[in-house]
């Protein structure tokens, strides 16, 4: 990938990529050339290059993104609200479950620039975005917002969440981020991660009618079927069960904490664990640490086996000792040796929720000399 603007515009492929999404924000309306008034706050802008790979790691295209340096913006004058939901991993987990015991479709959306279609209810200014200045001298004043900014996330989802509701879905109270539709001749759920969306229910025919309405609002992308989706990789049997595994995802973990050639272990942790806040060596790279077990945390989507060690381990982020990395080096080395295991969901007549928890805490070293309460704070 090109480390500057300079290089990727002297590249056909990468220019080509730059012009793409230049013309998008044109003809988005994302803003206006104005003299740039005086004493105004003006952020800078930068373009990120990456490129998109398929699930089966072949490349998809080049992609340039224009992003403001939202790092500049100054709280109460370039954004105030910044915070927007995103559906969360148990939520998904109960949509898919629903989808296949009911044999329903899951279709999967991906909105083109998406953060361009909110609407910004501040002032802010801009510069041109390198290689496309046609007027030094002007700066671009937003209307949309462009990625990048504090706001734009938000402003986003209430454009999404807005639409939605005009064609009658409600929010449902347990995740702001889950959509649903019941009449009397079918039942929709939507599911929004950011850009991202999947679409399931009881009627193909309401869900294609939807995608057509979304479509005359928004530019989507179909993808079909799921497939690949944040990261996870989505693999339909012909029993019409569905396994999420994240292969790819476990292989750049590993990468990244220089074990891709690890020996594997036959479990995640010790069966009695005894970890301490201190009395050990300090681990030298805590940023490292942080990263790992961040990058574990979400692995557990399709991954319960190793809930028990993330959560153990996440718990001395704050200040971790050199076994306390030990620990997260085994339940690498776990994972190394079982990349391809996954979630399954297969069909299911009882909907019975069953929930199990270990109440004894005599082998937490941490808590067992405080109440019960301060266990929980």
């Amino acid at each position: 990938m090109p480390r500057t603007p300079q290089v990727a515009i002297d590249d056909p492929e990468w220019k080509h990529a730059m012009e793409l999404e230049y013309n998008a924000l044109i003809k988005n309306n994302t803003w206006t050339l104005v003299d740039p008034p005086p004493g105004v706050h003006i952020i800078s802008c930068k373009w990120i290059f990456k490129n998109k790979y398929n699930s089966d790691g072949s490349l998809q295209r080049r992609k340039a993104r224009l992003v403001a340096r939202g790092f500049n913006q100054i709280e109460g004058i370039d954004y105030f609200d910044t915070f927007s939901p995103v559906v969360k991993p148990v939520t998904i987990r109960v949509v898919l479950s629903l989808a296949i015991s009911h044999a329903w479709p899951v279709h999967q959306l991906d909105v083109n620039n998406a953060f361009l279609n909110g609407e910004l209810n501040e002032i802010v200014y801009m510069d041109q975005p390198f290689g496309f200045s046609s007027n030094s001298h002007q700066v671009c004043r937003l209307h949309k917002a462009i990625y990048g900014l504090k706001q734009a996330p938000r402003a986003w989802y209430q454009k999404l969440s807005n639409t939605l509701v005009q064609l009658g879905f409600k929010p449902t109270i347990s995740d702001p981020s889950l959509f649903t539709l019941t009449n009397s001749k079918f039942v929709l759920h939507i599911l929004i991660y950011v850009d991202d969306i999947l679409i399931t229910g009881s009627s193909s025919q309401a869900i294609k009618n939807l995608i057509t309405t979304l479509n005359n609002s928004f530019s989507l992308k179909d993808l079909g079927c799921l497939h690949y989706f944040l990261g996870i990789e989505a693999h339909w049997t012909p029993d019409g069960s569905l396994l999420l595994s994240q292969t790819k995802y476990i292989h750049q973990l590993l990468q990244k904490a220089n074990m891709v050639n690890a020996n594997s272990q036959p479990s995640p942790m010790v069966s009695s664990p005894k970890f301490t806040a201190d009395g050990s060596t300090v681990f030298q790279d805590p940023t490292l640490f942080r990263q790992v077990v961040g990058a574990l945390q979400y692995l557990t989507f399709t991954r319960p086996d190793i809930t028990f060690a993330v959560n153990k381990v996440s718990q001395y982020m704050h200040n971790p000792q050199l076994h306390h990395w030990k620990a997260v080096k085994r339940i690498l080395r776990y994972v190394a040796g079982t990349h391809s295991h996954g979630l399954r969901f297969t069909s299911c007549k009882s909907f019975s929720v069953h929930a199990f928890a270990d109440a004894d805490w005599g082998q937490t070293l941490m808590t067992t000399n405080q109440p019960l309460g301060s266990v929980y704070t």
